[in-house]
C-alpha cells in the first residue's frame, strides 16, 4: 500500500511538472506574439509577415527596403535590445521569383532572447547592407555573396571569402554544379597553383536505390535467372 501511494505521489508531480512547463510554452508563445505584432505596427511599412514557429522562434518577414530600418529598430528599442547579429545566411529557393531568402539571426542578452528576421531578393537585384547596424555583418555578407551571388549595397569591402581568387560562379546555387567547372592543382613548370577546366576519370552513374549492389560485379544476379511461378522448385546449384 506504501508503494502504491509513493508512486501514485510520483505521478502526481510529474503531472504537475508537465502543467508547468506547458503553461511556460503557452506564455512565452504569447509574448512572442505580442511582440510580433508590436514590431508590425510600429513598422507597418516593412514587416510582411510574423509568426511564431512550433519551437517557439519568433520570425519577421520584411521587404527588402526594411532591412536597415528594422534591424535598427531591433537593436536600439528598449524592450527589445537584439544588439548581437549571431548568424546571417541564405537561403535558394530556385522556383521562386525571388529565389534567395536572406535570414538574420538576431541575439538579444538583456532579455535572454531570440528572433529571426527574414527577406528575399533575386539574382541581380541588391540587399542593403547591415555593416552600419552591426559590424558582425561584414563577413557574413562577404560569405553570402561568395556562396550565393547576393549582392549587398554599400558594404565596405564586399569580395570573395571562401573561394579562390579568380572563381567563377557562387556553390551554394541550387543550379550550381557538384563537380564545379575548374579545378586547381600545382603546376612544377611554372612554380604555382593553376585552375584547370574539371576532367572526369568516369562519368557520372545513375544508381538504382533497389539494387546497390549492382555495381560491384561479384553480386550481380545472373542473367538468365528468371522468376519463379507459383509451385515451380528452385534450380539446384551446380
Amino acid at each position: 500500500m506504501l508503494a502504491f501511494k509513493l508512486s501514485r505521489l510520483h505521478l502526481f508531480q510529474l503531472y504537475s511538472i508537465a502543467c508547468t512547463k506547458s503553461d511556460c510554452d503557452a506564455v512565452t508563445h504569447n509574448q512572442l506574439s505580442a511582440f510580433g505584432e508590436y514590431v508590425a505596427e510600429i513598422l507597418p511599412k516593412y514587416v510582411q509577415q510574423v509568426q511564431v514557429t512550433c519551437f517557439d522562434e519568433l520570425e519577421v518577414m520584411i521587404h527588402p527596403d526594411g532591412v536597415i530600418p528594422v534591424l535598427t529598430f531591433l537593436r536600439d528599442h528598449t524592450n527589445a535590445q537584439f544588439k548581437n547579429m549571431v548568424d546571417l545566411t541564405a537561403v535558394d529557393i530556385p522556383t521562386h521569383q525571388n529565389r534567395f531568402e536572406i535570414v538574420y539571426n538576431l541575439l538579444s542578452l538583456r532579455y535572454n532572447s531570440r528572433i529571426r528576421v527574414k527577406t528575399y531578393t533575386d539574382e541581380l537585384t541588391p540587399v542593403d547592407s547591415s555593416v552600419s547596424v552591426h559590424q558582425a555583418a561584414n563577413w557574413y555578407e562577404r560569405e553570402v555573396w561568395d556562396m550565393f551571388g547576393v549582392f549587398f549595397a554599400n558594404h565596405p569591402d564586399l569580395r570573395r571569402i571562401l573561394t579562390d581568387y579568380g572563381f567563377e560562379g557562387h556553390p551554394f546555387r541550387k543550379d550550381f554544379p557538384l563537380s564545379g567547372y575548374v579545378e586547381v592543382r600545382y603546376d612544377d613548370e611554372v612554380k604555382r597553383v593553376v585552375a584547370e577546366p574539371v576532367e572526369l576519370s568516369q562519368e557520372f552513374r545513375k544508381f538504382d536505390l533497389n539494387s546497390p549492389w549492382e555495381v560491384f560485379p561479384a553480386y550481380r544476379e545472373p542473367a538468365d535467372a528468371g522468376k519463379l511461378e507459383a509451385g515451380d522448385k528452385k534450380p539446384e546449384s551446380k
